[in-house]
C-alpha cells in the first residue's frame, strides 16, 4: 500500500506551485463570490484511513456531484426501470445542451448531464413522500453525517439563473418523460445541487461506491451490478465533454461540479475528492484534474 499522505502532501504543495489561469463559475451568482485560492484534497482507503491536505474540510456547494446521488437512490428504489427513461451515452457535449434532447425523442443521454439527472429528481419527486427532506436524509445516512445539509442561499441563486434547465425541464415535459410539475421538479433540482459538503464528506459519502455498494457502517444499498454501472456512467459521463481526457490522465470513474468539487475511486482501494473552485474551460476543476492525475500517476493506481 503506497503512502497515501506522503503522496497527497507532495501534490497538494506541487499544485500549488503551478500556473493557475482557471476562473470560478459565475453564471451562478452565489458560487462567484468564493474564494479562488481554497484548495483542498481528502482520500479514505478501504479500511477507513483518512488522508488530508489543505481546506478539505471546508464546506462547499457539490453542484452536479449530487446527480450520482440521486441516481443511486432512484436505481435503489425502482431499479432497472429507470433505464427506460435515460440512457448510458456519452453525450460529446457541455452539461447544459438541449439539442440532443430533440434529435432522442426527450429521452436524455445519460443521467449525468442537466436533463437526465431533472428525469432522475422527476422519479424522486414521484417515488418519495417529502423529497427533499428524504433525499438529505438519504445522503447523510451514507455519510454517516447529520451536518450535511442545503445551502438555501446557493438553491434560490440557482433558481433566479436556471433558464437553460426551465428549457430542459419544459421540453421533457413536451415528451412526456417528466410526470411531475415542472416548479416541483426543479426545486428538488436546484437543492440537491446546492447540497454544502467538504471533501472529506463526499469521499465518506462515496464511500459506497469504492466498497461494492456498502456504505462506510457495513449497510448495504445497492448491489454489485448497480455499482457496477454507477462506476461505468462516472468514468464515461462524468466530466461533460471532458470525461474521455480524465480517462486518459487520471483512469478513475469520478463526478466534477461546478462548485470545484471532484469525487473520484478505485474500487475496493479508495476514494478521494478535491476541492478547488477554478474551473479550466470545460467547466472542470483546474486544480483538482492536475491533483488526480498526480495521484494515480505517483501510486500507480488506476483502473487501468
Amino acid at each position: 500500500m503506497p503512502d497515501f499522505q506522503k503522496s497527497i502532501d507532495s501534490i497538494y504543495k506541487e499544485v500549488l506551485e503551478s500556473p493557475d489561469s482557471s476562473t470560478v463559475a459565475s453564471y451562478i451568482p452565489e458560487l462567484a463570490s468564493v474564494e479562488s485560492s481554497k484548495f483542498g484534497i481528502h482520500l479514505i482507503d478501504t479500511n477507513q484511513h483518512n488522508y488530508a491536505a489543505g481546506n478539505s474540510g471546508e464546506k462547499f456547494s457539490v453542484q452536479s456531484i449530487s446527480k450520482v446521488l440521486t441516481l443511486s437512490m432512484a436505481l435503489g428504489l425502482i431499479g432497472e426501470k429507470i433505464w427506460r427513461r435515460v440512457d448510458v451515452e456519452p453525450s460529446g457535449d457541455p452539461f447544459n445542451h438541449l439539442s440532443l434532447l430533440e434529435q432522442e425523442n426527450g429521452i436524455p443521454r445519460n443521467p449525468l448531464i442537466n436533463a437526465g439527472a431533472i428525469v432522475i429528481a422527476d422519479i424522486l419527486v414521484t417515488e418519495l413522500e417529502n423529497p427533499k427532506e428524504d433525499f438529505l436524509t438519504y445522503v447523510r445516512n451514507l455519510a454517516d453525517d447529520t451536518s450535511i445539509s442545503y445551502d438555501e442561499k446557493v438553491a434560490l441563486s440557482e433558481k433566479g439563473t436556471g433558464f437553460k434547465n426551465y428549457a430542459a425541464a419544459n421540453l421533457l415535459k413536451s415528451y412526456g418523460n417528466l410526470r411531475n410539475d415542472v416548479e416541483d421538479v426543479l426545486d428538488f433540482y436546484f437543492h440537491q445541487c446546492s447540497l454544502s459538503m467538504s471533501c472529506k464528506q463526499l469521499c465518506d459519502t462515496f464511500y459506497l461506491f469504492m466498497n461494492r455498494g456498502r456504505c462506510k457502517r457495513d449497510i448495504g444499498y445497492l448491489d454489485i451490478n448497480q455499482i457496477k454501472r454507477i462506476n461505468a456512467l462516472m468514468l464515461t459521463c462524468g466530466f461533460y465533454d471532458e470525461a474521455g481526457e480524465f480517462a486518459f490522465e487520471v483512469g478513475l470513474p469520478g463526478k466534477s461540479g461546478v462548485g470545484g468539487g471532484i469525487v473520484a475511486l478505485l474500487p475496493n482501494e479508495f476514494c478521494v475528492a478535491t476541492w478547488s473552485p477554478g474551473l479550466n474551460k470545460k467547466g472542470n476543476s483546474a486544480r483538482g484534474m492536475q491533483a488526480l492525475e498526480r495521484l494515480t500517476t505517483m501510486t500507480e493506481l488506476s483502473i487501468f
